[in-house]
C-alpha cells in the first residue's frame, strides 16, 4: 500500500510541471520569458475554487467524462514502473488492461461531449475517436516489441531492469518502437503538429472542443487528468530510452525525473519548430506510423 502511494503522489505532484516545462520552452523560443513553471498548479487551484455551470440540457454523463478522464491515469499508472519504483500492480496481460483504461476515458470524454448537444463538441468528439482508433494499433505493437523482448506479458516486467539490455540486440526495432510510442504520445495528448491545446478556433480544435462546456472544477479534473495522461505515456517512453540499473534507487528515481523534465522539453521545441498538420494528412501519419511499429516487430521476429 505505501509503495502505491509513493507512486501515485509522484504522479500527483510531477504531472502539472511538465505542462509548466512545456510552456516555459515555447515562450523562450518565442523570445518571451513565459508564464512561471509553476502556473499549471495555479490554473487548477484558481479552477477548483471557481463556480461549475450546468446546461440544463445535460444528463449525468457530462459529469461522469471528466471524473472519468481524472480517474483513469493513475489507475493506469499503477502498472507502470516510475525509476526506482516497481509497478505497484502487475499480472500477465496487464498490458490490455492499460490500453484499454484510455480507451474507456475517451469514450466517456466524447459521450460528454456529446451530450451537451453541440455540433461543435460532436465535431470535436468525431475527430477524437478516429484519430485514436489510427493511434491504438500502434501502442498495441509497441507493447507487443517490448513484450517479446522480456519474453512476459506484464507491463512491470516488460519496462523493467533488463530492457536496458535489448538495446544491444535489438537497437533498431526499440529504435523505431521509441519513435512511434513518442507520435502515439502527441496524438494522445492533442499536441502539436496534431492538435493545438491553445488554440480557440473551433473549426480547427479537437480535444479542445470536446470540453467547451465544462467550468469550475470539472474543467480543472480534465486538466489534471490530461497532465497525467502525458505523465504515464511519457513514463513508457522514459524507461524505454533511459537506463535505469543503478544500484542507487534515489538515483535511479532522479534519472528517471530528469528524462521525465527532458522529455516535457522535447515537445515544447517540437511545438515551437512544427505548424500543425492539415487535418487530412493526420490519419496518412498515424497510418505510416503503424506500419513503422509493425515493422520494428517484424525485425524483431527475424532476430
Amino acid at each position: 500500500m505505501g509503495k502505491a502511494l509513493l507512486h501515485l503522489l509522484l504522479l500527483f505532484l510531477l504531472s502539472p510541471l511538465l505542462l509548466g516545462v512545456i510552456g516555459k520552452t515555447k515562450a523562450l523560443f518565442a523570445g518571451r520569458w513565459g508564464a512561471p513553471l509553476l502556473q499549471p498548479y495555479f490554473d487548477l487551484w484558481k479552477l477548483a475554487r471557481k463556480e461549475m455551470v450546468l446546461s440544463e440540457t445535460t444528463t449525468w454523463v457530462f459529469l461522469a467524462g471528466p471524473l472519468i478522464g481524472f480517474a483513469v491515469p493513475p489507475l493506469a499508472a499503477l502498472f507502470i514502473p516510475f525509476g526506482a519504483l516497481s509497478a505497484p500492480v502487475s499480472f500477465n496481460g496487464d498490458l490490455i488492461l492499460f490500453v484499454y483504461l484510455f480507451g474507456l476515458s475517451r469514450f466517456f470524454t466524447a459521450s460528454a461531449a456529446l451530450d451537451t448537444g453541440s455540433s461543435f463538441e460532436g465535431m470535436g468528439a468525431a475527430r477524437e475517436v478516429t484519430f485514436s482508433c489510427l493511434a491504438e494499433p500502434t501502442l498495441l505493437f509497441v507493447l507487443i516489441v517490448l513484450a517479446r523482448l522480456a519474453g512476459d506479458l506484464s507491463l512491470g516486467a516488460m519496462l523493467g531492469s533488463t530492457l536496458h539490455l535489448s538495446w544491444h540486440q535489438a537497437g533498431a526495432a526499440l529504435g523505431l518502437a521509441l519513435v512511434s510510442l513518442f507520435v502515439v504520445l502527441l496524438v494522445e495528448n492533442s499536441r502539436i503538429p496534431f492538435d493545438d491545446p491553445n488554440t480557440h478556433l473551433e473549426l480547427t480544435m479537437i480535444h479542445e472542443v470536446m470540453v467547451l462546456d465544462h467550468s469550475g472544477p470539472a474543467f480543472g479534473l480534465i486538466l489534471y487528468g490530461a497532465a497525467m495522461k502525458l505523465f504515464v505515456l511519457g513514463a513508457i517512453l522514459v524507461r524505454m530510452a533511459l537506463p535505469m540499473t543503478y544500484s542507487s534507487p534515489g538515483l535511479n528515481l532522479a534519472i528517471f525525473i530528469a528524462g521525465m523534465l527532458a522529455l516535457a522539453i522535447v515537445i515544447g521545441v517540437v511545438e515551437s519548430i512544427m505548424a500543425r498538420l492539415r487535418l487530412i494528412r493526420v490519419p496518412q501519419v498515424l497510418v505510416g506510423t503503424t506500419l513503422l511499429s509493425a515493422f520494428a516487430m517484424v525485425l524483431l521476429l527475424r532476430q
